[in-house]
C-alpha cells in the first residue's frame, strides 16, 4: 500500500509549521511555494531600513527542512487544482508538472492591496516580500544621494519627503526605522544637505495609529512618533500616487498633496489568487480581501481532505498574524495526524487563543498589548526583541539578527546600508525604472550607473516587461566596471570574466541585492542570458559554487577572513 500523500502549497509560518509538525507522520510530504526560501515578515521592514541581511530573516526552505527525510520542497508556481483528480498544477519556468494529493493544506499567503488601485505599485512598493524590501532600501537611501547632488531646493525637499500609507504595526515600525535613520544614523554624513530635516508623513483613514492596540496605546505610540519628527496625517485617505507625490483626501473633504519621491504603501492585505481558484472549484465563498471562508476544522465544504491556513482563511476573531498562521497549522497538523493513524483528533473544532500583539516605534521604544496588560517604552521593546528573536527560524538566523541588532542598536548604525542606492539623476529604481523604460526594450548597454536597465540590472526591461522573466532574448550585451550584472533579478543569469577572458564565477539566479564580482577592480564585462542560452553559459564556468555577498560587505579573490570595522561598524570579509 502506497503511502498517504500530503501537498502543502507555501512555505510560510503556516506552511512550514504544517510540514515540520508532520515529521514523524507516515506520508510524504511535498512543499510547492513561489520562493526557495522562508520569510520571517514582520522583520521584513528591517531589511528595507539597513538593520537586517535579507539572509538573517529568510533561510532557505531546504535547510531548514534537510533532516526531515519525508519532505520535498519544490519551487512551484501553482496555476491549477483539480479537486476532483485531487491533482495540484504547477510550473517551473516553461516546464509544466501535476503533484497528486491526498491531503491538500493551502497556505500561500496574502499580498499588497491597494484597494482597486493597483498602478500605484508602481510608485509605492508594499512591505510584502524580500525584493519589496530591498527595493525600498535602495530607493530611501537613494533618495538622500539624489538630495546631495540636487541644486534646487524644490527637488532636494521632495526627495527628502517620505510618505508612508497605513498606521498599522508595519507602517508605524516603517516610519519611526526612516525618521531615526535620517536624524541619527546619516547624520553627519553629507555636506550639502541636513538629513535630519528629512520629512516623514505617516497616513491612515484611522483616528490614531496602531487602531488595533486600542485608544491608550495609540496615543502613546502617537506621542512617541511625534516627539521622533513624524508628522501624521490621520483620517486621511489616499486618492492618487504617482512620481512626484501623494494625494490625499481628509474627511472633511479638503485635498493635500506632498511631494515626495519615494512612498511606502503599508496598507491592506489580498489573498493569494489561489483563494478565488479554489472557491470556483469547491463552491465555497471568499471574503472581499480574496480569504475562502472555511469550516469549524479548517476544511472546505464538501472537501474534508483540503485544508486552508494562515492568511488564506477566513475566520471570525483570527486576525491576519503570525499566531493565526502557526495556530492554525498546529490544528490542521494534528488533525491529519489523527486520520493517518485512524483515530478521532482530539479537537474537531479550531479555535484562536490571542497572545497579544506588539509594534516598535525606534530604538528604546515599543507597545505591547497582551490582554490587560499594557506596556511601552524599554521594557516593551526588550519584551519585542526577544519574541521576535524566539520565533526566527534556525540558529544561525537567530545568532545573525543578535549580533546586528546589538551593533545596530549600540552605535546607531546599519551595517546593511546599500553600497549603490540608485543613479543619480535616474528617477526611481526597480518597478519605476522598468516603467521608465518601457516595456519590450532592452537591449541597451549600460556602464552599471543606469544608462542602459538591460545592463545596469541584468537585462530588466528586456527580460521581465509585463512580468515575463521566462521569454527572454537568446542574448543581453552588459556591461560593467569591474561588477558585471550588479542587481540581478528574476531568472536573469550571469556569467562575469575578468580581461584575460578567463571564466572566474557564475552566478545562477541568486537574490536580489547580491553582487557578483569580476575580479580585482577593473575592466570587468558580463553577459546576461535567458533560460536559452543557460546551458552555453553554465559549460563555460568553473564548476565552482560562486561566491556570493550580501549588500555592504565585501570580496576579493586570494585568502579570505572575516573582520570587523569600528569605523563602519560593519562585517567585512577580506
Amino acid at each position: 500500500m502506497s503511502r498517504h500523500r500530503i501537498v502543502i502549497i507555501g512555505s510560510g509560518f503556516a506552511g512550514l509549521t504544517a510540514a515540520r509538525r508532520l515529521k514523524r507522520a507516515n506520508a510524504d510530504i511535498t512543499i510547492l511555494a513561489r520562493t526557495s526560501h522562508h520569510l520571517f515578515q514582520p522583520l521584513l521592514y528591517q531589511v528595507a531600513t539597513g538593520i537586517l541581511s535579507e539572509g538573517d530573516i529568510a533561510p532557505t526552505t531546504r535547510e531548514i527542512l534537510k533532516r526531515q527525510k519525508n519532505a520535498t520542497v519544490m519551487q512551484a508556481l501553482v496555476d491549477g487544482i483539480d479537486v476532483e483528480a485531487r491533482v495540484v498544477k504547477w510550473r517551473n519556468h516553461n516546464d509544466r508538472f501535476e503533484t497528486p494529493y491526498d491531503t491538500l493544506i493551502v497556505a500561500a499567503g496574502a499580498g499588497q492591496s491597494y484597494f482597486g488601485n493597483d498602478h500605484f505599485a508602481v510608485f509605492a512598493p508594499g512591505m510584502k516580500t524580500i525584493d519589496d524590501a530591498l527595493e525600498l532600501r535602495a530607493r530611501i537611501f537613494g533618495a538622500f544621494e539624489q538630495a546631495e547632488q540636487a541644486t534646487d531646493p524644490a527637488v532636494v525637499e521632495r526627495l527628502l519627503t517620505f510618505v508612508v500609507v497605513g498606521a498599522g504595526p508595519t507602517g508605524v515600525e516603517m516610519a519611526g526605522q526612516i525618521r531615526e535613520l535620517a536624524s541619527k544614523t546619516l547624520k553627519g554624513e553629507f555636506r550639502n544637505i541636513d538629513p535630519t530635516k528629512a520629512r516623514v508623513v505617516l497616513v491612515d483613514g484611522a483616528s490614531a495609529p496602531l487602531p488595533p492596540f486600542g485608544e491608550k496605546l495609540g496615543a502613546k505610540a502617537r506621542k512617541s512618533l511625534e516627539k521622533l519628527g513624524v508628522e501624521l496625517r490621520m483620517n486621511a485617505f489616499v486618492t492618487g500616487v504617482d512620481a512626484d507625490g501623494v494625494t490625499l483626501k481628509q474627511k472633511d473633504g479638503t485635498a493635500e498633496t506632498i511631494a515626495s519621491q519615494c512612498k511606502v504603501w503599508a496598507a491592506g492585505v489580498q489573498a493569494s489568487e489561489l483563494g478565488k481558484l479554489l472557491a470556483d472549484a469547491t463552491g465555497a465563498e471568499v471574503d472581499r480581501s480574496g480569504r475562502v471562508v472555511v469550516g469549524k476544522d479548517l476544511t472546505l465544504p464538501g472537501h474534508p481532505e483540503i485544508f486552508v491556513l494562515g492568511d488564506m482563511m477566513s475566520v471570525p476573531g483570527v486576525p491576519g498574524v503570525a499566531q493565526g498562521a502557526i495556530q492554525s497549522a498546529r490544528f490542521a497538523a494534528d488533525t491529519v495526524k489523527a486520520r493517518l493513524r485512524g483515530r478521532a483528533p482530539k479537537r474537531t473544532e479550531f479555535s484562536y487563543f490571542d497572545k497579544g500583539s506588539m509594534a516598535t516605534i525606534a530604538r528604546f521604544k515599543a507597545v505591547v498589548k497582551m490582554g490587560r496588560l499594557h506596556l511601552t517604552g524599554f521594557t516593551a521593546w526588550a519584551a519585542w526583541c526577544f519574541l521576535h528573536l524566539l520565533y526566527i527560524v534556525g540558529f544561525k538566523s537567530q545568532v545573525g539578527t543578535l549580533v546586528h541588532w546589538f551593533f545596530s542598536f549600540v552605535s546607531g548604525a546599519r551595517s546593511h546600508e546599500p553600497a549603490d542606492g540608485g543613479p543619480p539623476g535616474h528617477g526611481p529604481v526597480g518597478r519605476g525604472r522598468l516603467r521608465q523604460a518601457g516595456r519590450g526594450r532592452g537591449r541597451g548597454r549600460g556602464d552599471h550607473r543606469g544608462a542602459g536597465v538591460a545592463g545596469f540590472r541584468g537585462g530588466a526591461a528586456g527580460c521581465c516587461a509585463e512580468g515575463s522573466a521566462f521569454a527572454a532574448p537568446p542574448r543581453l550585451p552588459q556591461r560593467g566596471r569591474g561588477v558585471a550584472g550588479r542587481r540581478i533579478t528574476g531568472v536573469a543569469r550571469v556569467a562575469a570574466r575578468r580581461d584575460g577572458d578567463e571564466p572566474v564565477r557564475s552566478g545562477n539566479g541568486f537574490p536580489p541585492g547580491h553582487r557578483f564580482l569580476s575580479g580585482s577592480r577593473g575592466g570587468g564585462r558580463g553577459t546576461s542570458a535567458g533560460p536559452s542560452a543557460r546551458r552555453r553559459i553554465r559549460s563555460e564556468a568553473p564548476r565552482q559554487a560562486p561566491i556570493h555577498c550580501s549588500t555592504g560587505s565585501n570580496l576579493r579573490r586570494g585568502s579570505r577572513r572575516l573582520w570587523f570595522s569600528f569605523r563602519t561598524m560593519r562585517f567585512r570579509v577580506w
